[in-house]
């Protein structure tokens, strides 16, 4: 899975760090049912629009990953556009019909945290495990990025609050006991020929 350019995707936005790493739209094979039932319709006029709908909703979806996020574009007149990012991801799963499994199509299906279900479908990708795979390997990098991040603060958060507390204490013996300093220093010559 090579990664597409950004020019294939001209709907796409990326922001600032974020890069493409892969892109396409359903695999051509799966278009082999609508044409199977659309053509012998063809006959009688009602599979001319079965067989140009499917073909343009196949022309105008794409699915995409990027290293922030997966996308799914669709609309043939008019554009929808969703996005879901890596930190909300908390499942997925692939499906592979028989034709799918002959072929080397099927749906990846993206849970989040929250929705209780199905957030987006990847339909009839092409290798939809290894699109599975990539997006669990994001999906485990930005989780185990943002736990290093969190963890790093909360290291940092805690080493302030412990030189706060020396500092306090350090301060509080010196004002308690303002002879501390002379207890370390030598005894004096006179004081130490004084007997005990």
């Amino acid at each position: 899975m090579d990664a597409p350019s950004a020019d294939e995707f001209e709907w796409l936005t990326l922001d600032e760090d974020e890069e493409l790493l892969w892109g396409d739209t359903p695999h051509r094979l799966s278009l082999l049912l609508s044409i199977g039932v659309g053509l012998p319709l063809c006959l009688v006029i009602v599979g001319i629009p079965l067989v140009i709908s499917s073909y343009l909703h196949h022309t105008n979806t794409n699915y995409v990953i990027t290293t922030t996020a997966v996308y799914k574009k669709r609309g043939i007149f008019s554009r929808s556009v969703k996005r879901v990012e890596f930190d909300k991801v908390q499942n997925t799963s692939y499906q592979q019909s028989m034709m799918g499994s002959y072929f080397g199509y099927g749906t990846v299906e993206i849970a989040t945290a929250g929705t209780g279900g199905v957030e987006m479908r990847f339909r009839n990708v092409a290798s939809p495990r290894a699109v599975q795979a990539r997006i669990n390997e994001r999906s485990a990098e930005t989780e185990n990025g943002a736990n290093g991040e969190d963890a790093e603060a909360v290291l940092d958060e805690i080493l302030a609050e412990l030189q706060a507390i020396h500092q306090t204490i350090d301060e509080s013996a010196d004002t308690a006991n303002p002879e501390r300093d002379g207890m370390n220093a030598e005894p004096t010559a006179s004081e130490a020929e004084e007997p005990s």
